[in-house]
């Protein structure tokens, strides 16, 4: 199978990393990060059609700076630095980089030479994104400037004839006027992207790495939580190896209402694999009689988890490969990135025992390793997932569990269950399961007095949440319809036994978090 075309990201520390990759998945051109120290060799050996150098918190002056070989600018590849990336290829390349005399942070107008390609399309004058504090003074040799300010006579350089560009400010972000028509320019008119990559070529490329990495013979062990990203990891691997793929998935007590059942359909049905399902209920109930803590449950769930997943991992035989669903902002939020290629061996598996990590000699599968939330649906409807788990709410490892306040029992559980079933129910007949980012019940520890029927009652106060958010890091609280909010807690209070009174959480993030534990 050929390759699609491919640019790489070359990460020097960004914040903004993720985001560039974003905007280049988004004009339909695949890309992979790489750390900065990728080997040359190495990097020429993927063949891209671009490189781009990303931003970074150092200064190129700095004696441990962040370096590439500056055979990448002899590759005959198209480069484009951003920020750091230009200031690096200044230095390297014999320009002149210095500290400013006056720093640029957040909007700046800038004034383009539109002759250049990388600003075809574009008014001579726009606003970009700065967050600088040194900038280039002088080219090197075959460079000259394409854009500038009133502080920064090289906003942007070019070596046309070399196909080296570079830009000070960050055409990633939205606050950069025209930054998705400056990468859409690269791509295209300098790189010559075809921008037809789809999810059907990232499946067929992953589905052949999978098979590449894992060989004709050896299984592959994934633990299936039943949340998007390791449904998705189970469907593709399932897809590239099929009956030699084990999932376990261990059933705490603490799912939602009909989400075991959906799980054991799909991957017996639909996505036939060995799957290794442990009702664990009663054994999880155990492990938190009498806790009320909300870390300490987390700690008690997270610890038994692995002892369950341990515990069956340690019935079979012949499996060398470990398979998890992390994705790419998983990377990002571990503070470094390891590398981009779709299948990551000897990785850590840390957190299992040593007897039974030791056996997953081959190393660990990721096959969704540099992909983004929205990617990763998109992947599940490619693949042919059902819709209730390619669209799950976001859902905390420990379940309902950490939605109960106070000590977790069995009829607790029932209440936030049956509550949230509700919630879901009235929340997909509205139409808004795709435009609330988030929603959920509570049980609050929290007893109030009522009137049902003829009779004064002292029951449960249950919670409802619902958020809006891009990123989860900021979230609003959802203004739903009042109609539907009152439907949600008449459907509750007559549905659900032990519940008096409902109430809304209206608090944003911060000072709240999304979850009350």
């Amino acid at each position: 199978m050929n390759n699609p075309q491919m640019v790489l990201i070359v990460d020097f520390g960004a914040q903004y990393t993720q985001l560039i990759a974003r905007r280049v998945r988004e004009a339909h051109v695949y890309c992979e990060v790489v750390p900065y120290f990728t080997p040359l060799d190495e990097i020429a050996g993927w063949h891209p059609i671009g490189i781009i150098l990303s931003g970074g918190p150092a200064s190129v002056l700095d004696e441990d700076a962040p370096r590439v070989d500056p055979g990448l600018y002899a590759l005959g590849v198209p480069v484009l630095g951003i920020c750091y990336g230009m200031q690096l290829t200044a230095h390297l390349l014999g320009g002149t980089v210095e500290r400013a005399g006056q720093r640029e942070y957040g909007p700046v107008p800038v004034r383009f030479d539109t002759r250049c390609p990388l600003f075809a399309d574009m008014p001579e004058e726009s606003v970009c994104w700065m967050s600088h504090t040194y900038h280039v003074t002088q080219a090197p040799q075959g460079f000259i400037s394409t854009a500038r300010s009133d502080n920064c006579a090289f906003c942007a350089m070019a070596d046309e004839e070399r196909r080296l560009y570079a830009v000070q400010f960050h055409p990633e972000v939205t606050h950069t006027q025209y930054g998705r028509q400056l990468l859409s320019n690269f791509l295209t008119h300098i790189c010559g992207a075809a921008g037809d990559w789809t999810m059907s070529t990232f499946i067929d490329r992953a589905v052949e790495a999978i098979r590449q990495r894992v060989g004709e013979e050896d299984h592959v062990l994934l633990g299936l939580s039943g949340g998007v990203d390791s449904s998705v990891a189970a469907a593709l691997i399932a897809r590239a190896i099929g009956s030699r793929l084990t999932c376990v998935y261990v059933d705490h007590g603490f799912m939602r209402a009909g989400e075991t059942e959906t799980v054991k359909d799909v991957f017996t049905r639909i996505f036939p694999v060995n799957l290794v399902a442990v009702d664990a209920g009663e054994r999880f109930l155990g492990r938190l009689k009498g806790i009320c803590d909300p870390e300490e449950k987390r700690k008690r769930i997270g610890a038994e988890f692995v002892a369950c997943f341990a515990d069956e991992a340690r019935r079979l035989e012949n499996v060398r490969f470990l398979a998890q669903g992390t994705i790419y902002p998983d990377v990002i939020e571990s503070g470094s990135v390891k590398g981009s290629a779709v299948i990551k061996s000897h990785h850590n598996v840390g957190g299992l025992p040593d007897d039974v990590a030791s056996r997953f000699t081959g190393g660990l599968v990721e096959p969704l390793r540099m992909l983004f939330k929205d990617e990763v649906r998109s992947l599940g409807e490619a693949l042919g997932l059902p819709e209730e788990l390619v669209w799950r709410q976001p859902f905390p490892g420990p379940g309902l569990a950490i939605r109960v306040m106070g000590e977790v029992t069995a009829d607790k559980l029932a209440v936030v269950r049956a509550s949230d079933a509700i919630l879901r129910e009235e929340m997909a007949a509205a139409g808004l399961t795709r435009s609330v980012s988030q929603y959920f019940t509570v049980l609050t520890d929290t007893l109030s007095v009522g009137v049902m029927g003829d009779e004064c009652t002292r029951e449960n106060v249950l919670a409802l949440r619902a958020v809006t958010t891009d990123d989860f890091m900021t979230v609003d609280w959802a203004r739903l319809p009042w109609e539907l909010l009152s439907r949600i807690s008449e459907r509750i209070v007559n549905e659900v036994p032990h519940v008096n009174r409902i109430v809304y959480d209206i608090t944003t993030k911060p000072p709240a978090t999304v979850e009350w534990e």
